[in-house]
């Protein structure tokens, strides 16, 4: 039963290895997010027109939906990685 609770947390460590890549992976793009909104002219830009607004703010608002989305997405699968750790360690400790 040990050896099982040991591939069990080890899977876990894994996996919270790969949503540690995941949540730096998020942090370059944030980065480089916050860099392009620096580097945007403060006066006058020039958007082509209202249309041209609209489709770059259309663009950016499917870009922040995506990135709540996956945060959204990363922070259900820690939910879901804890549920099952807690699970086996109260089960571990009734034994």
């Amino acid at each position: 039963m040990d050896q099982k609770i040991t591939d069990i947390l080890m899977h876990m460590a894994h996996s919270h290895q790969q949503l540690a890549r995941i949540i730096d992976a998020e942090r370059h793009i944030t980065v480089r997010m916050a860099q392009i909104v620096h580097a945007l002219p403060d006066e006058e830009p020039d958007f082509e027109g209202v249309e041209g607004m609209l489709e770059s703010t259309s663009s950016v608002n499917k870009s922040i939906i995506a990135y709540l989305n996956s945060i959204a997405d990363l922070e259900e699968a820690i939910a879901e990685n804890l549920t099952q750790v807690m699970t086996e360690l109260k089960g571990s400790e009734e034994e």
